[in-house]
């Protein structure tokens, strides 16, 4: 069954630098990195330390609050190194992975099993920590029952990796994950889907959605408010398409398999294509070998580059992002550049500005935000990109005076910070609306909970 969701609010950010449509393997990483933050609101509690040796699949920590929920190894190898921060915190753990790799075998999974077995296979295996939940966009708790699981297989982000290809040729694992997940819930698990030619268009167990319009129109939060908005004590679990692969192998083979098709784009990036790699590889092995000026003043971005994270060059790819976006650093700036007319940048605006003339040009952006921080101006411009039905303004205002009340009544509960890229895109006054709107759901899950 297929119902359409036709998006009208939202902003095509059309940028130089998308990857060609081919795939190469990487060249081999050394080091691979695992960072507990990425794991927002688990405190980790090691298990492996440093000299020990793991294989792939292996536990390295496990959640402080639930210990069967286990976080394992990407690969098999030595860890080195365990990188601390402040107070002891454990900001990352560094493995050096063998030549030949080898896997925990946690055996091929019975899929008639009941709900019960399958989570504990999940959680024990590492797959939970790809499922996360709304409210607060964490990885999900165990102990909750989901009134639906949601996954978008579209893509709308500006040089995002495209879903239909790296997908492509993992049917069986996607329908063994969607089957399995289908299972711990009392409702649906619905799929959005750009075209029907999608991997995922013609699965069994799920609700397809096919949806179009301008970015957000692929974004997970977008698909749970026009299909079934989350009220005050409900709660919804979300996962990654390409995540859904990894828990797919792991039913049908045993085998915890963490590799990624990652989309190397940008304008940065003289031939930008797909590499083979694996969750925690280090960047410089698919960014300066392969066109990037290492001299160059880029900045590297793990993620698309509205959402993504600013990573060095020795840095590493986050544990969910399946794109690395290198392009230009903006730290230059134009002297009356907010006097001049506007012909190389993308403005919702038409006061000096002409990218709504020509909608289908693709733009060279680098970093630089063309202004300071600055209170907010009301201006009306937040609605005309944000889909949800929810006010983007008062959200951000009540997040940052913090009432938790008039946060509830205006729909904390369904947003995740990924929703309001746009908004701080566009944003005249240049506030930090994601940051705002984590430390507001990081707020409601210590008050609340």
């Amino acid at each position: 069954m297929s119902k359409d969701i036709r998006i009208k609010k939202g902003l095509d950010i059309k940028l130089v630098g998308e990857a060609e449509k081919t795939t190469e393997n990487a060249i081999v990483s050394n080091f691979y990195y695992i960072r507990p933050e990425d794991f927002h609101s688990i405190i980790p509690k090691l298990v492996a330390k440093e000299g020990t040796r793991v294989k792939a699949g292996e536990t390295l920590f496990y959640n402080k609050d639930m210990e069967d929920m286990k976080f394992v190894s990407p690969v098999s190898g030595e860890i080195t190194e365990i990188q601390r921060g402040p107070r002891r915190r454990i900001d990352a753990i560094k493995i050096t992975a063998d030549k030949e790799q080898f896997y925990v075998d946690h055996g091929k999974f019975d899929m008639s099993s009941d709900a019960d077995k399958l989570k504990a296979h999940l959680l024990a295996s590492g797959c939970w920590a790809f499922i996360k939940q709304r409210p607060y966009d964490v990885v999900a708790k165990a102990n909750s029952i989901p009134k639906g699981i949601f996954i978008s297989g579209y893509a709308s982000a500006p040089l995002a990796a495209d879903l239909d290809y790296t997908l492509a040729g993992k049917e069986a694992e996607l329908q063994a994950a969607v089957t399995a997940l289908s299972k711990l819930t009392e409702g649906s698990v619905h799929v959005a889907v750009g075209s029907s030619n999608s991997p995922l268009a013609g699965l069994d167990n799920v609700t397809t959605h096919k949806v179009s319009g301008p970015h957000p129109s692929g974004n997970v939060g977008t698909l749970i408010n026009k299909v079934d908005p989350i009220n005050k004590g409900e709660v919804v679990w979300t996962v990654n398409a390409q995540d859904l692969v990894i828990i797919g192998e792991l039913l049908l083979t045993g085998k915890f398999n963490a590799e990624r098709i990652v989309a190397l784009a940008g304008s940065s990036v003289k031939k930008p294509r797909y590499f083979r790699t694996k969750i925690g590889s280090e960047v410089a092995t698919m960014v300066y070998d392969n066109g990037v000026d290492k001299d160059g003043n880029d900045r590297i971005i793990s993620g698309n580059v509205l959402t993504g994270k600013k990573v060095a060059p020795d840095g590493a790819l986050d544990y969910y992002s399946n794109a690395i976006t290198v392009i230009p650093e903006g730290d230059d700036y134009e002297f009356f550049g907010w006097n001049k007319p506007v012909f190389d940048k993308v403005s919702t605006s038409r006061a000096l500005t002409f990218s709504w003339l020509n909608p289908k040009k693709k733009y060279d952006l680098n970093t630089n935000t063309n202004g300071e921080h600055r209170a907010f101006v009301v201006t009306g411009s937040y609605e005309e990109v944000f889909p949800l039905d929810i006010y983007p303004m008062q959200i951000l205002k009540a997040c940052m005076y913090k009432d938790l009340d008039e946060m509830e009544a205006l729909g904390m509960y369904e947003v995740a910070p990924e929703d309001f890229a746009l908004t701080e895109f566009i944003c005249v006054s240049k506030q930090p609306h994601q940051k705002i709107i984590r430390e507001g759901l990081d707020l409601m899950l210590k008050e609340i909970g």
